[in-house]
């Protein structure tokens, strides 16, 4: 890694094709978790600049990230034998009652952009053709499995995507038999506008899906299912959102990172500049739940000082699934700017992870991950300089974190040099003394500058 970086990172995958459509060697926009030993992750594969990829790659490791394999999803893109043109939004489950790892994304066809669900019953190592979840012109979609073994919901899997024929209408679908059919499309209560849910389930079954919100103002709000996913409860606010839209034509949007604790606590993550003078620049900002169906005010992650020129975007949030309250175990992963004043041609881009053992009271200091990297690294797309709208980590419960992160280098001539790597090991989640601020430390005096709500984001 380039000089700085502080963690040793292996790559786990590269783009493979030379179709004429994308930019090669690119790899974007990874989710990634882990279950028991097991961690898998899934990402765009050669961007292509109108939307979407040339497919959808994964890399497994089932040894706690001692070593990764890595493949391609058969049956979505022409790359792999399948209908397709280009591939997007993947996102990864499992299902601890079928034993079987599924990775969700969306099929790019003319006009229709389907929801698909790719199934693995080995491990995460041969995955078979998708099968069709949701078919029509539909967005951002994302995937849980309730693993909870005392759960009345045990197996059950949920699917979120929004449909951009109705407006970004939010819509849930849920799957009792490992991911092979999926019923049939339910909206939350009074209907939700917006994007990037990520429905996340708590011990008892609950299934809770935070949202970027377009409804009004923009914010971030959540809805919630206590029967299965047969039925789905009226959004409540989480937050407004307070965002400042980064230099350098860098895509990256204030989207929801959520996850829970073993006690049931939600959290959600997002950038904010709500704690800067003027809001000048954003941090990392977590809301965590504190009932059924309430929240409290957001609290800042203190990477860096509130007077620092840093801009922070794109978080990848976890919480380890066996903690819980006082003694939940955080890992954030991000990245971000050292200094905000810059342009497409001075701007540095870095990625970097900090944690938590006391339910993000308090954090560690923050740990480079990669970076320098310089913006003409990166794909271009018809929104943005890309290496994702969403990153994700995961915690291996009492164990490491595990981000997969997408990292660029100096091009070869056309050829781009970006693809995923992953902290040899992974990261220790550990404590420190930086302790998080309360909300509204610095208010806001200007308005935010985040972007208009658009209607797609593939």
């Amino acid at each position: 890694m380039p000089a700085g970086a502080a963690v040793s990172l292996t790559k786990v995958s590269h783009d493979i094709y030379r179709d004429a459509q994308a930019q090669h060697s690119t790899e974007v926009e990874p989710d990634t978790l882990a279950f028991g030993t097991t961690i898998v992750s899934a990402f765009q594969v050669g961007r292509v600049p109108g939307g979407g990829a040339s497919n959808i790659g994964w890399a497994t490791s089932v040894n706690g990230g001692s070593t990764w394999s890595h493949g391609y999803l058969p049956g979505i893109t022409g790359n792999g034998g399948g209908p397709f043109g280009q591939a997007s939004d993947a996102a990864v489950a499992y299902d601890a009652k079928h034993k079987a790892w599924l990775i969700a994304s969306l099929g790019l066809g003319s006009p229709a952009v389907d929801v698909l669900v790719s199934r693995s019953t080995n491990g995460g190592t041969v995955w078979g053709k998708p099968v069709t979840a949701a078919a029509g012109s539909n967005d951002k979609d994302w995937i849980v499995c309730d693993d909870n073994a005392s759960s009345p919901h045990f197996g059950n899997c949920y699917l979120e995507y929004d449909s951009t024929s109705a407006g970004d209408s939010v819509m849930m679908r849920t799957s009792t038999d490992g991911g092979l059919t999926w019923g049939p499309a339910r909206a939350p209560g009074g209907g939700a506008i917006g994007l990037g849910g990520q429905p996340v389930v708590r011990p008892d079954g609950t299934v809770v899906v935070p949202y970027e919100s377009f409804s009004g103002s923009e914010a971030i709000r959540s809805f919630l299912s206590t029967d299965g996913g047969t039925s789905w409860g009226s959004s409540v606010l989480v937050s407004g959102i307070r965002h400042h839209t980064v230099a350098g034509s860098l895509r990256e949007s204030p989207l929801p990172s959520a996850s829970v604790d073993a006690g049931g606590t939600v959290y959600v993550a997002w950038a904010d500049c709500r704690f800067r003078t003027g809001c000048a620049r954003n941090d990392i900002v977590i809301a965590k739940s504190t009932g059924s169906n309430s929240w409290a005010a957001p609290f800042r992650v203190p990477i860096d000082a509130t007077s620092s020129t840093v801009d922070h975007f794109v978080p990848g949030l976890a919480v380890d699934p066996g903690s819980s309250g006082a003694s939940a175990r955080l890992g954030l992963t991000y990245y971000y700017y050292p200094n905000s004043s810059c342009s497409a041609s001075t701007c540095r881009l870095d990625a970097g992870f900090i944690s938590s053992v006391n339910g993000g009271a308090s954090w560690s200091a923050p740990a480079q991950l990669a970076g320098p990297m310089t913006l003409s690294w990166l794909p271009d797309t018809t929104e943005g300089l890309m290496f994702g709208d969403y990153i994700a980590t995961s915690i291996r419960a009492g164990g490491n974190a595990y981000p997969v992160i997408p990292v660029a280098f100096a091009p070869a001539g056309a050829t781009f040099h970006q693809a995923m790597y992953a902290p040899a090991g992974g990261l220790p989640v550990t404590g420190g003394t930086r302790r998080a601020s309360a909300a509204h430390a610095h208010p806001v005096t200007t308005p935010a500058t985040g972007p208009t709500a658009l209607p797609t984001a593939r």
